[in-house]
């Protein structure tokens, strides 16, 4: 049996409000930085980063902005909250339906035909099933409003029980984000690059360190389900491309920020590990069994142990080496989810005299 099937994730780990209402901001002490090579575990905070990268190293990061997802509403005289997921290619939105309560919008509630009257009166008519075996996310239509201008007027960020309060548009932005056409975004944050600011990316360009924007709209990822992700809405610019492909032949390592900007790459790769531009929809799920064709490394949150995304991690690091960090994450209370700490995976050859020491955690 594996470390992380028995693994559990004490509840006061939960991070429940921003690092910049923790201590000093979103790079500084409030945030820590577990870092992984091989199974080598150090303990870091976050602004060491620059130190922990190399000139040549490039850095894949998500532009995609996080919108107010949240949408009240009412189905049958109760009231309901709706979490607008993604827009298809015919207009219609995959949506699921959450109860609220007192905590935030908690518990998913299955949904099924039927018309929700949202906040400022436009009718949302829910069609179909995005999965014909499941009832969470169904496809639907809005009547009477345009959904970004719905979600801008009448919007919150989705956000869940662990967290103590609504917090503001603002705190689930990256330093990354850009406006996309027709009021496209996240559901849900693409929150590993949150800690990063303005700041501390000068830094890393100053010592040599690169970036390449690429866009991964995510979908909703319920605190109770931990499915394989949707297929989600993507691009892999020509530009991005290029720097990926020339870091790697100039011997630099591709370190995704987030696992958006692993199954972004990995989507645009082919069997040669070339990354060509790519646009669309991708329903890569990456596995230990497929493995990695692009990315070296990973800068990521801790995720539960029961989140498909540890299959990521997975192919990336080695179960040997994700079972030593998350053992050691929980040990030295590491925060968790999206304002909860921050984990660095690096190849296993990388450790030097130089930065392979922790700062004594």
């Amino acid at each position: 049996m594996s470390v992380l099937d028995t693994l559990r994730v004490p509840e006061e780990l939960s991070a429940r409000e921003p690092a910049e209402q923790r201590g000093p901001g979103r790079d500084r002490d409030a945030v820590r930085l577990l870092v992984s090579r091989g199974t080598a575990v150090s303990h870091h905070d976050f602004r060491a980063l620059p130190a922990l990268l190399r000139a040549g190293d490039l850095l894949v990061v998500n532009t995609s902005p996080t919108l107010a997802a949240a949408v009240d509403g009412r189905t049958g005289g109760e009231r309901v909250v709706v979490h607008f997921s993604t827009c298809g290619d015919d207009g219609r939105w995959a949506v699921e339906l959450r109860d609220p309560d007192e905590r935030g919008t908690t518990r998913a509630r299955a949904g099924g035909p039927g018309v929700v009257t949202l906040e400022g009166g436009a009718a949302l008519v829910l069609e179909e099933p995005l999965d014909p075996a499941g009832t969470r996310l169904w496809w639907a239509r809005v009547s009477g409003a345009h959904v970004p201008e719905l979600l801008g007027r009448y919007g919150r960020p989705i956000r869940y029980a662990y967290t103590r309060r609504d917090q503001p548009l603002a705190a689930y932005q990256t330093v990354f984000a850009l406006p996309q056409p027709g009021g496209a975004g996240s559901a849900e944050m693409p929150s590993a690059g949150r800690p990063f600011t303005a700041r501390l990316v000068a830094e890393l360009v100053s010592r040599g360190v690169q970036f390449a924007p690429i866009t991964l709209h995510t979908g909703v990822a319920s605190a109770e389900a931990h499915e394989p992700p949707y297929p989600e809405r993507f691009e892999v610019p020509a530009a991005s491309a290029r720097l990926i492909n020339a870091a790697r032949a100039g011997g630099g390592r591709i370190i995704a920020v987030g696992t958006t900007g692993v199954r972004a790459v990995e989507s645009a790769a082919g069997p040669d590990g070339v990354v060509r531009p790519a646009a669309g929809w991708t329903d890569l799920v990456v596995t230990p069994e497929r493995g990695v064709r692009v990315v070296d490394g990973l800068i990521t949150g801790l995720h539960e142990p029961e989140a498909s995304h540890l299959l990521m991690l997975e192919a990336i690091a080695g179960k040997p080496a994700l079972e030593r960090s998350y053992a050691q994450a929980v040990e030295g209370l590491y925060l968790w989810h999206e304002f909860g700490d921050s984990h660095l995976i690096l190849p296993n050859d990388s450790c030097d005299s130089t930065n392979c020491t922790g700062n004594g955690w």
